[in-house]
């Protein structure tokens, strides 16, 4: 059976909650593989609406078993908020449904705090453009090896070396702050009264997903955030703290690299982004305008408003290779109807040099010109496109010539974000 791994293939907030839905409905396994609570994830289904930002996309879907990875930071007290809103939805949660790697790090109030304090006394030009929810400190923490992981909380003993630990760390750097010093048994206190609440979830989830792979059911890897984002090859340090490319499916839950079969980039038909950071093809005009306010433009985690542009076709040729891409989902293709001409970056201008890549010296991505090719546009409406039949001729030329553009075919096009609205070219999941 094939496992499948989705990862964004931008900046994020590429729609990769509806396709995960989508998939996961012929998938066995949902897992969630790296990133935090700071990613958020829109599902549609029958006309109501799903917001999950710690949970994997697979919980709204009966009869799967979802799994937040070792590779996830986790905040214990979101979490449980979120599983209550969720279920108060009519979405069953129980240990039998969901399961979270004993040896997931967690995210701690210290954290928040810690990653606030360092945005705020950033200095314009120097902010990263963090959500603030202690993402960054929980992931220095699990490599400065003071983490707090879920199976600590089930000894008490345990807890309060790991505790002391972190502390060791924290206390000198919150003084440097300004802070107080943490509240030792109080921070103790709030674990060891979440830890009977989190622990029923807890499991050895590299033992059980390799038992589902030899047993031949389905593995849909869900990623968080976008290629473009991850710590290593993303616009750095504007980026998350965690790998985000697909090679992390392997490693976020314990299995090997051979257990994947195909990597699905999802791909907004134009480009966004939240936060700080360099955005070549970033349009501050009422073309601009225009794709937010069709394409409902805010973070779903944030509520931000997000950055517009055209399709970046020489940055998504590097996702591609990055992560190893079989095949790519084209959403919000609804969103360009109308436009009279569309544009489409090929590649950049520095200091006149062409580059068919995007440089990674952050102060040459800032001066970076994009090269553009234009594309007639279609009038006609593609919303709810469900075949290729129903789409305009531009679109589909529109389509294939980004397929060119990026050497990756489009296996699915989504075209409303009601799952339904989804045209598939290639199945991932074929065996």
């Amino acid at each position: 059976m094939a496992n499948v791994v989705v990862v964004g293939a931008q900046w994020g907030d590429e729609g990769k909650g509806k396709i995960v839905d989508w998939l996961s409905e012929r998938a066995d396994v949902i897992a969630r593989f790296q990133g935090g609570h700071n990613a958020g994830h829109t599902l549609v289904i029958d006309g109501k609406v799903y917001k999950l930002h710690a949970l994997p996309s697979g919980v709204v879907r009966g009869g799967k078993l979802s799994v937040i990875g070792n590779g996830v930071v986790l905040d214990p007290w979101h979490l449980l908020n979120e599983i209550e809103t969720i279920r108060a939805q009519g979405v069953e949660i129980t240990p039998e449904t969901l399961m979270i790697a004993e040896n997931t790090p967690l995210i701690l109030p210290i954290h928040g705090e810690l990653d606030r304090a360092r945005e705020e006394a950033a200095t314009k030009g120097t902010k990263i453009g963090t959500t603030g929810r202690g993402i960054g400190p929980a992931y220095e923490d699990k490599v400065g090896r003071r983490a707090i992981r879920v199976m600590d909380l089930a000894d008490e003993a345990t807890l309060e070396a790991r505790v002391d630990r972190a502390l060791q760390h924290h206390n000198p750097l919150r003084k440097g702050l300004g802070f107080e010093e943490v509240d030792r048994d109080a921070l103790i206190a709030e674990l060891k009264a979440i830890a009977p609440k989190i622990l029923p979830y807890a499991g050895p989830v590299w033992k059980v997903l390799n038992e589902k792979r030899k047993a031949g059911k389905r593995i849909l890897f869900e990623g968080a955030q976008g290629a473009l984002l991850d710590i290593d090859f993303g616009t750095y340090p504007f980026v998350t703290s965690s790998n985000v490319i697909a090679g992390q499916a392997a490693t976020g839950v314990g299995i090997g690299p051979g257990s994947i079969d195909y990597v699905l980039g999802i791909v907004k038909a134009y480009t966004t982004r939240v936060g700080e950071g360099p955005f070549p093809t970033e349009l501050l005009d009422d073309d601009g305008q225009r794709l937010g306010e069709r394409g409902h433009e805010f973070g779903t985690t944030t509520g931000r408003k997000r950055r517009c542009g055209w399709f970046d076709a020489a940055l998504l040729r590097q996702t591609c290779a990055t992560s190893g891409m079989n095949g790519i989902c084209l959403t919000k293709l609804d969103v360009l109807d109308g436009f009279e001409t569309l544009k489409i970056c090929v590649g950049y201008e520095l200091d006149g040099e062409t580059h068919d890549y995007l440089p990674t010296a952050a102060e040459d991505q800032a001066r970076c010109t994009p090269i553009y090719e234009e594309m007639p546009g279609w009038s006609e409406s593609t919303e709810g496109a469900r075949t290729w039949n129903d789409l305009p001729a531009n679109a589909i030329k529109y389509v294939r010539h980004i397929e060119e553009l990026i050497d990756c075919p489009v296996a699915l096009v989504s075209t409303s974000p009601e799952r339904e609205d989804t045209i598939l070219v290639t199945d991932p999941f074929a065996d």
